[in-house]
């Protein structure tokens, strides 16, 4: 396999993104040919993902009817296993198939976002260094629901801007605040929600899978805790504002279907 060419970027080499698609779907199935406008929804996403000035952009998806439907539109699919256990596993295949360098960065773009701002992966991709194999995104939450929803997951940040924790659970807990009110946000308090979206050194993204599952992995459900309970850092780039919501339920999907007809996306 030939290895891609690689140009600067920040003084390291560029980025990819690998979008992971699987059809199968429990709340929505046959997601990733969502139809948005004229297009799948993996289309959309890998469109998004192009304007992010990425080196390269391809899908890692599990079913031929994927790889068909974004050929359609000059995107490139590979076609992965069908027993991956995460996006992650699915993304590591492919990187390894493009024989990517061990210091390429490597963008996890979920399938299920097509209206991810392109400046956010490169941002996210721009966290990666010398220090720090794996980065991910976060913003600050302003809403006390939300910050008391364990559905929405929060991070809390050394003064690097690395990860020290991410919970379902409100972190870090205002005592004296939330003693008086859980109804108010209290003005000096920060908490971060945490944005599912990842980058990864090519190296690090082969390493992952190998990595001991963590009892706090289990016990949140949240697999970026692997990363922190074996004792590799976690970059954060915190954006100010929050991103429109991707697509899990039929609900989400007429809520971006609606966006595109409002702002007249073809």
């Amino acid at each position: 396999m030939t290895v891609l060419n690689t140009t600067t970027f920040n003084g390291r080499n560029n980025f990819y993104v690998i979008i992971p698609a699987r059809l199968a779907s429990t709340r929505l199935p046959n997601k990733p040919l969502a139809d948005l406008a004229g297009k799948p929804m993996i289309v959309r996403v890998a469109e998004r993902a192009k304007l992010s000035g990425a080196e390269l952009v391809v899908v890692a998806c599990d079913d031929v009817s994927i790889v068909e439907a974004c050929q359609q539109y000059g995107i490139t699919a590979y076609l992965t296993r069908t027993d991956h256990q995460s996006g992650t596993d699915r993304i590591a295949e492919v990187a390894k198939m493009l024989g990517l360098p061990d210091d390429a960065v490597i963008v996890n773009v979920q399938g299920d976002e097509p209206l991810i701002e392109p400046a956010l992966i490169t941002a996210t991709a721009a966290q990666i260094n010398n220090g720090v194999q794996m980065s991910t995104a976060a913003h600050p939450i302003t809403s006390a629901e939300e910050a008391f929803n364990p559905n929405v997951v929060k991070v809390v940040l050394d003064k690097l801007g690395r990860a020290l924790y991410f919970s379902r659970a409100t972190i870090p807990w205002n005592r004296d605040a939330f003693a008086a009110s859980k109804e108010v946000m209290p003005l000096d308090y920060r908490v971060f929600r945490h944005i599912g979206l990842y980058a990864y050194t090519q190296a690090f993204l082969q390493k992952y899978s190998t990595l001991e599952v963590a009892p706090l992995e289990q016990c949140e459900v949240l697999e970026q805790l692997r990363v922190l309970w074996n004792g590799y850092p976690i970059a954060v780039y915190v954006t100010p504002t929050m991103p429109l919501g991707g697509v899990d339920t039929p609900e989400d999907l007429l809520r971006v279907q609606q966006h595109y007809l409002q702002h007249g996306i073809n």
